[in-house]
């Protein structure tokens, strides 16, 4: 029996002293939101990191979603999505008045299936919105190819992909636009957050004004939203980067005692070549629901509280104009659950839950 509660996930904290550095910058300078001189060093190290020309640090990653589309002028029209996501992806196609278009997924990798893209293509497709569900990459050459050959944008929805590698470069590399959840759920966070990385400058230039009301100082030039990020959740991820190698390290040792304590009998992620994988999530899938939910009560009669994420499948939503077929997410989302998974998660607990899951 674990003493605290264990949670699908839990927040990593810097040293306090070290946050309390910035902090003291902070209220040196007075300067809180607005572009200001921490929100700068952070964007400038985040394009070192991940290896990019172009980085806007924004408010949350729904956010950073309105402002793709709304940039990229995909305001009208149909967008191509998966159904198996957090219910941001889909929300923010409806919040930017287009229609979402439900592809079915890959039964073991959980993205979009490319396979099925281009039969949901019509003379109302704008734009596809793909999501590398818990950081597994999405076919990112069918995709593109799709796209250029129909004159399709390609926003990727990258939430969970930080510090993910493909082919050698950032994951968030890859699309017209990609963007970043640095929510506190997240392996790196800033408390709340998230990114845009555009491949386009023109539309590079758009996001910065989008994002502070489509204006620089005097001059109105587009119609924009606060998507500001502040000087604080700046601070929390200039603290939190130096960690975010070894924190990468810990979860995967996390991951691997799954693997060596868990039946064969659950469906696991299967990884793919030529990735590197940041192991943000831990999804196994069950045989059924039924016995998805038998273990998920027997685990929280232990005060240890998995989750049912992605579920439900997103076409399902009530607030859809149009009810939708993906039958292999439908199936995966109800039978589909994430293990607690951080830095800090003991062998013992792990061994405990692998043991109520094997019974």
């Amino acid at each position: 029996m674990p003493k605290e509660k264990i949670w699908v996930t839990k927040t990593f904290l810097p040293p306090l002293p070290e946050y309390e550095v910035y902090l003291r910058q902070i209220w040196e300078n007075h300067f809180l939101t607005n572009q200001g001189p921490l929100l700068q060093k952070f964007e400038e190290k985040m394009k070192t990191y991940l290896g990019v020309k172009d980085f806007h640090f924004v408010s949350n990653g729904t956010t950073a979603l309105q402002l793709a589309l709304n940039a990229l002028d995909i305001t009208e029209g149909e967008v191509i999505t998966t159904p198996f996501s957090y219910v941001a992806s889909t929300g923010a196609i409806l919040w930017e008045r287009c229609e979402p278009v439900f592809v079915d997924i890959d039964p073991e990798t959980f993205v979009i299936d490319a396979d099925k893209i281009e039969a949901a293509i019509t003379d109302r497709t704008r734009a596809i919105l793909a999501v590398h569900v818990f950081g597994m990459p999405c076919d990112v050459e069918k995709i593109e190819a799709i796209a250029k050959k129909h004159g399709l944008k390609v926003i990727y929805d990258g939430a969970h992909a930080f510090g993910v590698r493909y082919k050698g470069k950032s994951l968030l590399d890859y699309g017209d636009i990609s963007v970043c959840s640095f929510h506190a759920t997240k392996l790196f966070h800033t408390i709340e957050g998230g990114c845009l990385i555009a491949r386009d400058k023109a539309v590079s230039d758009r996001i910065e004004l989008k994002k502070r009301f489509g204006h620089n100082h005097d001059e109105h030039y587009m119609l924009g939203i606060n998507g500001k990020a502040s000087e604080f959740q700046a601070a929390m991820g200039l603290a939190n980067f130096k960690y975010v190698a070894q924190n990468i390290k810990k979860r995967k040792a996390v991951s691997e005692v799954y693997d060596r304590l868990l039946d064969d009998k659950f469906q696991t992620l299967k990884k793919q070549p030529e990735v590197e994988y940041n192991y943000s999530y831990y999804p196994i899938v069950f045989k059924s629901e039924a016995a998805l939910l038998r273990a998920k009560k027997a685990l929280e009669a232990l005060d240890i509280y998995p989750r049912r994420y992605f579920y439900p499948s997103l076409n399902t939503v009530p607030y859809l104009k149009h009810r939708q077929s993906a039958p292999i997410s439908e199936d995966i989302s109800r039978r589909i659950m994430c293990l607690p998974l951080y830095p800090e998660l003991s062998e013992t607990i792990i061994a405990k839950i692998c043991e109520v899951l094997n019974k």
